[in-house]
């Protein structure tokens, strides 16, 4: 699979990645049911294809633990990124989220997150979705690089979105910018470049618009566009939407990695199979911005 550099980093990433958010369990945010055997099978499903980027977080239910029970062992075959400044609640029958942006609970965070992940270092540790104002009023930069020089942290960065990520990009400080991008959602397309330009590598979230209804966790409401843009003109005899949207963010001239989640081997053979074919022709991909232009779905001015 190709691989690119993850800006600053120097790391070198498979375009395509795995989201493990999708093992998080039941508990929270209406997560599937899983069985130990279905994580075990899809983590390794991942490393044995070849990719090599995983991502995860704190806060996604049982998702950092079962990578670590059953694949920690292999550590030296991935590059591993999580994110901070979560908060997770038992309320009985499900798990709540927050987020509480201090030293204290980010120093709480990484150690959880080692001791569950069975590993010493996490390569990228990202910022889970603060504002700029919580950020500077909870030193936070500042606390991850405190982290970093201990060691327990490779590189950091940041997940984010408009309206909040100007300020992030500006400041040049972060090694990593997660992103939401597709051609579904195309408000980041010129922020992925910009972010791209501090030097920053760019893992693109949401590359295949979570799916489509009934078959992923993709909405009604994001799908219309595709029905709108009359996108199924585009594809290729037998190409599937979500290979054509994959392939869409793929080409994206900034983008570094994509992470797509799943717990189906099926599904994951899918996406690897969108993925070695590479980006779109350039005239299919201008013609998708184009159509996708004209009924609003377009980038958000700088």
């Amino acid at each position: 699979m190709d691989k690119a550099t993850l800006g600053r980093t120097g790391l070198q990433v498979t375009k395509l990645s795995y989201g493990a958010m999708e093992i998080r369990g039941p508990r929270v945010w209406s997560g599937r049911p899983l069985e130990d055997t279905d994580a075990d099978r899809i983590l390794n499903a991942v490393l044995d294809s070849g990719i090599n980027l995983i991502d995860t977080s704190y806060d996604y239910g049982r998702s950092e633990e079962l990578i670590g029970r059953f694949i920690s062992h292999r550590r030296d075959e991935f590059i591993l990124a999580t994110k901070c400044g979560c908060c997770v609640t038992d309320r009985g029958d499900h798990d709540e989220t927050s987020h509480i942006w201090t030293r204290d609970n980010l120093l709480h965070n990484i150690d959880t997150s080692l001791q569950r992940l069975k590993t010493d270092y996490v390569d990228v540790w990202q910022l889970h979705g603060p504002t700029p104002q919580q950020a500077e009023e909870g030193a936070l930069v500042d606390v991850l690089k405190e982290i970093q020089a201990t060691g327990k942290v490779r590189y950091i960065g940041v997940s984010s979105y408009l309206p909040n990520l100007p300020p992030f990009v500006d400041w040049g400080t972060f090694d990593t910018f997660q992103l939401p991008y597709s051609a579904l959602e195309r408000e980041h397309e010129d922020w992925v470049t910009k972010a791209a330009a501090t030097g920053a590598g760019i893992i693109v979230r949401g590359g295949v618009g979570q799916g489509e209804p009934g078959i992923g966790r993709g909405s009604e409401d994001r799908w219309n566009a595709w029905e709108q843009a009359k996108l199924d003109d585009l594809l290729e005899h037998g190409e599937q939407r979500t290979g054509f949207l994959l392939r869409f963010t793929l080409s994206h001239p900034s983008m570094t990695t994509t992470i797509v989640g799943t717990k189906n081997p099926v599904h994951l053979a899918e996406n690897l199979r969108y993925a070695e074919l590479g980006p779109l022709p350039s005239d299919v991909y201008e013609e998708a911005k184009k159509r996708l232009d004209a009924i609003g779905r377009t980038a958000v001015g700088i």
